[in-house]
């Protein structure tokens, strides 16, 4: 939504709530607020996918790195 106009930004906001509520009435869940930690790990492994396919199309493999913490 980042690269919206303020009138869409506020009508998919609007959308994205509808179908929540929607999806919470008919089948009677709770809503479940996952916090930033699930929404931070989501964006990294959507990024990392991304990369992924780019840089095979562009004719490299990516290989990860694993570095300790201390």
């Amino acid at each position: 939504m980042a690269g919206l106009d303020k009138a869409k930004a506020i009508t998919a906001t609007a959308h994205k709530l509808a179908r929540l509520i929607y999806t919470m009435l008919t089948k009677g869940t709770e809503y479940v607020d996952k916090g930033q930690d699930d929404f931070d790990e989501r964006y990294r492994q959507r990024l990392l996918h991304h990369l992924t396919v780019r840089t095979r199309k562009l004719g490299f493999n990516l290989t990860p790195v694993i570095t300790e913490t201390v």
